[in-house]
């Protein structure tokens, strides 16, 4: 099955928000009204959900959060679906989605990280469509850092569209914004300097393939089951090899090693030509970093890995879209990730 690119968003296109995870309390719904009128502004119409309900740790049910998915991407006149942020269980909405139906469909972007992970790259995997890893819709009103893009320049690129990334220098360490005191707040505290690490050795890097991936909590619940069988994506889309990336939420140094093994232990990592590795606030404890987690786990690939890319949990954010054809090149000059849509 061919990497189906949903068509380019234009002005007066409509763009839905659902929260298929966790929604949004009532005192941060007045960055919600901020994010939707980053998009409106934009020259989008926005559609904005019933399962937004933020006072539990999911936003409704599970089989109406899933129909409300559903209903959005497989509507021709929404060409876009970018829930508020992650959460936590969304794993629980993947045996009631229709995937022969989300198969048949028109494909429509999905955008989001986090837990949005367990549902972006399943719908890559099993219908070939591509989805975007990137800044949510709450994310959205931040100024987007030199060097990276937003999302919503993403959806609207058209199918060959080639763009590329580059370390903006700087991340945040300092937490997350208060939006119930700040709803308006549009600029990063980007406080600390930093760049992309390689953690295998000092060879350069030029390296190629489709990229897949996401965060590491979410998806090892679902390696080894038919929601994430990235050997056969491979195998039909990528027989030159992929280029997979992974990045580690909040848990400690031990988790996230078991958890990485496990995967490689899956064929997760199978096709891999390099891995990437998101920057991490997650905790290290004394005998482990989270860098050497990653290697104790995913030194045996023998690919290069780079980490501390913005691909994560640490803002700034750079969207990855699953599916494109990636070209990584890191140098002691040079550090730079081009996508493109073929």
């Amino acid at each position: 099955m061919p990497v189906r690119y949903p068509s380019p968003l234009r002005p007066g296109d409509r763009v839905g928000v659902t929260s298929p995870s966790s929604g949004v309390d009532e005192r941060l719904r007045e960055r919600l009204h901020v994010a939707v009128r980053e998009v409106e502004a934009r020259g989008y119409e926005v559609v904005l959900g019933q399962c937004m309900d933020g006072s539990g740790h999911v936003s409704a049910p599970a089989a109406a959060r899933a129909e409300e998915l559903m209903s959005m991407l497989t509507d021709p006149g929404i060409r876009a679906v970018v829930p508020p942020w992650g959460g936590e269980l969304a794993i629980d909405l993947l045996p009631l989605l229709d995937w022969d139906r989300l198969r048949a469909a028109e494909p429509t972007w999905l955008v989001g990280y986090s837990d949005l992970s367990t549902l972006i790259t399943p719908l890559t995997l099993l219908t070939g469509t591509a989805t975007v890893h990137g800044n949510n819709l709450m994310d959205t009103p931040y100024r987007t850092p030199d060097g990276l893009l937003s999302w919503l320049d993403i959806v609207g690129a058209p199918r060959g569209s080639r763009f590329a990334q580059i370390p903006p220098g700087s991340h945040r360490t300092s937490g997350w914004d208060d939006y119930a005191t700040r709803p308006e707040v549009r600029e990063y505290t980007l406080d600390t300097p930093g760049t992309w690490t390689r953690l295998d050795g000092s060879e350069d890097v030029d390296v190629e393939g489709r990229l897949i991936g996401g965060c590491i909590e979410t998806l090892c619940n679902l390696t080894g089951t038919a929601y994430l069988h990235v050997s056969d994506f491979a195998r039909t889309e990528a027989p030159d090899g992929l280029l997979v990336y992974v990045e580690a939420c909040g848990d400690d140094a031990f988790t996230i090693g078991r958890n990485l093994h496990g995967m490689r232990l899956a064929g997760f990592f199978d096709a891999a030509n390099a891995v990437l590795v998101g920057r991490t606030s997650a905790p290290g404890t004394p005998s482990l970093s989270q860098h050497e987690a990653v290697l104790d786990a995913l030194g045996p690939l023998n690919v290069p890995i780079i980490a501390d890319m913005e691909c994560g949990h640490v803002p700034p954010h750079m969207p990855l879209v699953n599916g494109a054809h990636g070209r990584l090149i890191h140098t002691p000059t040079r550090s730079e990730l081009i996508q493109t849509l073929v």
